[in-house]
């Protein structure tokens, strides 16, 4: 059957069976490059459709346009004591050419409000309110990077500030730094002499053509591979990069001649259409920097490249032994003196979902069972010593650990039989493991893991 005669949901269910139905070992090496790019791409349309990423564009629009001026007057005030101070009104013109003469008017008035912006004139109040609209900026956009990345815990205030510095401080440096030495490297006489031979003349050409996306896409991967508060392969950063790069590059085409060069713009919303205009790219060039990360996502977890897009919900025993899993594991490389266990490396070791185990190490932390040490990533340790932490305490936090004064077992009506149940429950399992702390269950695992070395350890010294 020939796919134009397929009506489209014939095709959907082709589309399916081909490309998630057919098991990878039925195809070539190329082939499964194939199958996994179609793979991704078929989830990131998915997520997009279902609307977060544009609704997480829409609050970071909202957000640019409060910050871009603070952010700009902080980079320029950087950017002056270094004297490329004046390469910042270039480099806005070159963001807004898609937006064509409205663009470059823009840039002039964005350029005029960083100047008229004097830390004399505002004081250490309005300093102060600055650099804070400058932070809540990045705070969103971390936010929305960790939505992607599906990493419920945002940086301590601590971290916050000293990344979002080193961002508002380091990076315009960088950039222009990049820029400057690109620009000086053509005016030097070697490279002069060698773009009089043809051959040559057109690889210079064709590569300072390229520079613009090149820039486009290693700020992309800087930002991949900095913002989410999670660890993002550079590998990862790179692919997510370069979709998204050459998206940029399509949607400043499509919008210079769709969307800048009509007139009917101007004709509707009169004195307003420039900064309409001016939204609708920022709504774009967000909307574009959120499938990237999407597709940075994708890409490094294998794993998440499902279609069912349903929530994991644990039952109460996956909690219990979750749990005791994790306690086991943070226990047994405390007692042996090992490194401490991150979140990613205990989901890999018990197999399950990063956040899933996220969520169970939090309820640990909250119930004073586990401490969370200033490492970045974040690694975990016994919150006090092993050999009193009993296994039932540890237990009964998970088995509470989602109850509050709102609602619990003392808040609800309860027949007395219901309790009398509950209370038999609990003292058979105080039985069970009256007696047992965490060390002991280190040390059986131990025994266990290594049993050479546990009777070793046991036989007498003259034996």
């Amino acid at each position: 059957m020939h796919i134009s005669t397929l009506s489209p949901q014939q095709i959907k269910q082709l589309f399916i069976d081909k490309v998630w139905n057919t098991a990878e070992a039925q195809f070539s090496a190329g082939q499964v490059r194939l199958v996994n790019a179609l793979r991704i791409s078929h989830l990131v349309i998915r997520d997009f459709l279902q609307g977060m990423i544009t609704l997480r564009a829409m609050g970071l629009v909202y957000t640019t346009i409060l910050a871009l001026v603070p952010l700009l007057a902080v980079s320029f005030s950087v950017l002056k004591g270094f004297g490329v101070h004046n390469q910042v009104e270039p480099l806005l013109m070159n963001l807004f050419l898609p937006m064509g003469e409205k663009g470059v008017e823009l840039a002039e008035v964005i350029i005029r409000f960083v100047d008229n912006t004097k830390a004399g004139v505002l004081g250490s109040l309005g300093l102060l309110l600055l650099m804070y609209t400058v932070v809540s900026l990045l705070q969103k956009i971390e936010q929305a990077f960790n939505a992607t990345w599906r990493v419920s815990q945002n940086r301590s205030l601590t971290q916050r500030f000293s990344n979002y510095i080193a961002v508002v401080l380091v990076g315009p440096v960088l950039l222009f730094s990049a820029l400057g030495i690109s620009a000086s490297v053509s005016n030097i006489g070697l490279i002069q002499d060698a773009m009089q031979i043809e051959s040559v003349s057109i690889v210079v050409k064709l590569l300072g053509s390229l520079l613009p996306t090149l820039l486009i896409i290693g700020a992309f991967t800087f930002v991949y591979i900095f913002v989410p508060n999670t660890r993002v392969k550079p590998g990862s950063a790179v692919v997510g990069a370069i979709v998204a790069g050459l998206l940029w590059e399509v949607s400043s085409w499509v919008f210079t001649a769709f969307v800048a060069g009509s007139t009917k713009y101007t004709a509707i919303y009169s004195a307003f259409a420039s900064a309409i205009i001016f939204f609708i790219w920022l709504y774009i060039n967000w909307v574009i920097l959120l499938i990237g990360a999407n597709v940075a996502f994708y890409y490094q977890n294998p794993a998440r490249r499902i279609l069912s897009a349903e929530k994991i919900t644990l039952s109460n025993r996956l909690k219990e032994n979750i749990a005791l899993n994790i306690m086991l594991l943070v226990a047994r490389h405390y007692h042996g003196h090992k490194p401490a266990w991150s979140v990613e490396a205990l989901a890999h070791q018990l197999h399950i979902d990063a956040d899933v185990c996220h969520s169970i190490i939090l309820q640990l932390c909250n119930t004073d069972l586990l401490q969370e040490t200033a490492e970045e990533p974040p690694r975990y340790l016994p919150a006090y010593d092993i050999e009193t932490l009993s296994l039932y305490d540890i237990i009964e936090a998970v088995r509470a650990a989602e109850e509050n004064s709102l609602l619990s077992l003392d808040s609800i009506h309860r027949e007395p039989s219901i309790t009398q149940i509950d209370e038999a429950m609990n003292q058979a399992l105080a039985q069970c493991l009256h007696g047992q702390s965490l060390k002991d269950l280190a040390l059986a695992a131990d025994a266990q893991a290594n049993p050479a070395a546990s009777e070793a350890a046991a036989k007498p010294t003259g034996a």
